[in-house]
């Protein structure tokens, strides 16, 4: 079960990002994520008249590693870390170690 999910808000806790808060729009593999206005780079992109994109310089949104964000926590307004909990019904749920809270997924 990953601890981080797609939807979940997160807080960058290393790099030159740190402090940002953003939302994981996605996952590259097992340990890479995608989130929304951190890691952004500039990019050279050439014209290609073929497709009908004009050249120039981008900004483009390169994965992260999970092990450099930690989930926010918006009770505390802090980072948190992940827990897993049994529900009475037998479906593991997550939650935050801090409070116990379970954290809602999008």
């Amino acid at each position: 079960m990953n601890k981080i999910r797609k939807g979940d808000e997160v807080i960058v806790l290393t790099g030159r990002d740190a402090g940002k808060r953003g939302v994981v729009a996605s996952r590259k593999d097992d340990s890479y994520l995608v989130i929304d206005g951190v890691n952004l780079v500039k990019k050279h992109v050439k014209p290609n008249p073929m497709k009908g994109t004009t050249g120039g310089i981008v900004d483009k949104v390169m994965p992260i590693h999970q092990s450099n964000v930690a989930i926010f926590n918006a009770a505390t307004g802090k980072a948190d870390r992940v827990g897993i909990k049994v529900n009475a019904d037998g479906a593991r749920v997550r939650v935050f170690k801090s409070n116990g809270a379970e954290i809602q997924t999008a």
